[in-house]
């Protein structure tokens, strides 16, 4: 996705080559200067548009949104990089579908993908997974023992809320995931509105180190 200031004016390519060579690098100077200003304001935007996009549990995920400033070419004015390194996030904001062998937890609550390896790790060495078909469903159970007590904590609450007792049995079968082909993702993300919405702001910290020159 490719956002563009109109380049009118001072900016224009027309015009700035039209200056001397001294004077471009200055106005490429202030063009950059302007955007590391003013692209803080362009990243917080875009991170107020994850808080309301996504339930955020750890600040590490807002944070990991973050602007970059490329101005390496002096022929070519900078440029402002918005994005996260999260390889996931894009598809939340275009949607999609995801196609595959996956295992989608049977949690009521989210669990992070390196520890459901784990859980999902422990439970295979230990010989203890196992799948099942139930109602057109493909399920991955586990057996309530005591040498998977760390790997099943979470998923025994789980089955606990959902049958209503209070007490599991040993050995008794516990559904850790549903088996699926494919997941179709709606767009929950907009990142082009939060950084639209704060390109005015962009703008005027460019402006503001042009008219020093």
């Amino acid at each position: 996705m490719k956002l563009t200031l109109t380049t009118e004016g001072l900016l224009d390519p027309r015009k700035l080559s039209a200056w001397s060579a001294e004077r471009r690098r200055a106005i490429h100077a202030a063009v950059a200067k302007g955007m590391t200003s003013g692209g803080r304001e362009v990243r917080e935007a875009a991170r107020a548009q994850m808080r309301s996009a996504f339930e955020v549990r750890r600040a590490s995920f807002v944070s990991s949104m973050q602007t970059k400033l490329f101005d390496r070419k002096p022929e070519r004015l900078p440029a402002l990089w918005v994005g996260s390194r999260i390889p996931w996030l894009g598809i939340h904001t275009q949607g999609g579908t995801v196609s595959g062998n996956l295992l989608i937890p049977l949690l009521p609550g989210r669990i992070g993908p390196k520890r459901f390896k784990a859980v999902i790790d422990g439970l295979m060495r230990s010989g203890n997974a196992f799948f099942v078909e139930k109602d057109g469903r493909v399920l991955l159970m586990a057996e309530n023992l005591q040498e998977n007590a760390a790997q099943l904590a979470r998923f025994k609450r789980a089955e606990r809320q959902r049958s209503g007792v209070k007490r599991l049995q040993r050995g008794q079968e516990i559904a850790i995931a549903v088996l699926v082909r494919r997941v179709d993702l709606k767009r929950r993300f907009d990142l082009a509105a939060g950084v639209r919405g704060a390109l005015p702001k962009l703008a005027a910290a460019i402006r503001h180190e042009l008219d020093r020159l």
